[in-house]
């Protein structure tokens, strides 16, 4: 059961709010839909979008100026939050990066966190699921994109289920995050000191073993100045990556651009009509 939190009108369609009680997680958990006017004539296709470190539900409506886009084209949005909240795990806000609002996108294994931290199977099942029941939204034409720790998400996700998500991008994306620090402190932390665990969750290790190509190519933009980008970013390993194992990728590097908001508003028309093109096909 979905509880509506909000609904605002934008551009002839409407961005809502959602809580629900999840059973994966064990925890309430909210999300946010913006369905575009032909939402109201039937089933539309959907983009999700993974958010980064510290962020919500609401950074990407808010922020992210997708809205009109959407709209023109005809696709929803979700946007899930990046962590359980309320678990009371002890220290779980004690770190910007770790913990709550720094879900990584896994199912954790280590305690404390294994109980509610199953980010994955949220966004890829139940999330989703609970989307196809209860919003006009087309099953068959998903796609998934997401900025840094959501990047991340999103192609990991996405190479992993390409029977779900039938396009993928994504902005300054922790795209090897078996070798930041970032990704190390997550994986350790959630999935333990087993490396060869994590490279389940590695785009760059994933791309190699993915079951489908994605033919139309994946897109990831990349900020110059982004001030994340030689620690924590690592685009130029995910780029060798899909070199080696024959996967289209478009990596754009921009001169100037930050890891920030304005770097993601500024080139969204772009991911979401690189989605539209596999979507509409």
């Amino acid at each position: 059961m979905l509880e509506l939190l909000g609904a605002h009108a934008s551009h002839g369609g409407v961005q809502r709010f959602y809580k629900h009680d999840s059973k994966v997680i064990g925890l309430p958990m909210r999300f946010a839909v913006y369905l575009p006017p032909q939402a109201s004539q039937g089933k539309v296709p959907a983009l999700f979008y993974l958010a980064g470190l510290t962020c919500t539900e609401e950074t990407f409506p808010i922020k992210g100026g997708a809205q009109r886009i959407a709209a023109q084209l005809g696709m929803a949005l979700i946007a899930p939050d990046t962590s359980p909240r309320g678990a009371g795990i002890p220290g779980e806000s004690a770190a910007w990066d770790f913990g709550v609002g720094a879900g990584f996108y896994v199912d954790a294994t280590e305690e404390p966190w294994a109980r509610h931290f199953k980010m994955y199977s949220y966004v890829r099942d139940e999330l989703r699921e609970a989307v196809l029941e209860n919003l006009p939204v087309d099953g068959e034409r998903l796609g998934i994109f997401g900025h840094s720790m959501g990047g991340h998400g999103a192609l990991m996700l996405a190479l992993r289920n390409p029977e779900i998500y039938r396009s993928v991008s994504a902005f300054a994306p922790i795209a090897a995050p078996s070798r930041c620090p970032w990704g190390e402190k997550a994986f350790s932390g959630y999935l333990g000191e087993n490396r060869e665990a994590w490279k389940a969750y590695d785009s760059s290790e994933l791309v190699a073993h993915a079951s489908r190509k994605f033919a139309e190519g994946i897109l990831v933009d990349q900020g110059l100045a982004d001030q994340f980008l030689a620690e924590q970013l690592y685009p130029d390993v995910f780029e060798a990556a899909c070199r080696a194992a024959g996967q289209p990728l478009t990596l754009r590097r921009h001169e100037g651009y930050d890891h920030g908001y304005y770097f993601i508003s500024t080139f969204i028309e772009d991911h979401l009509r690189h989605h539209a093109q596999a979507l509409f096909a």
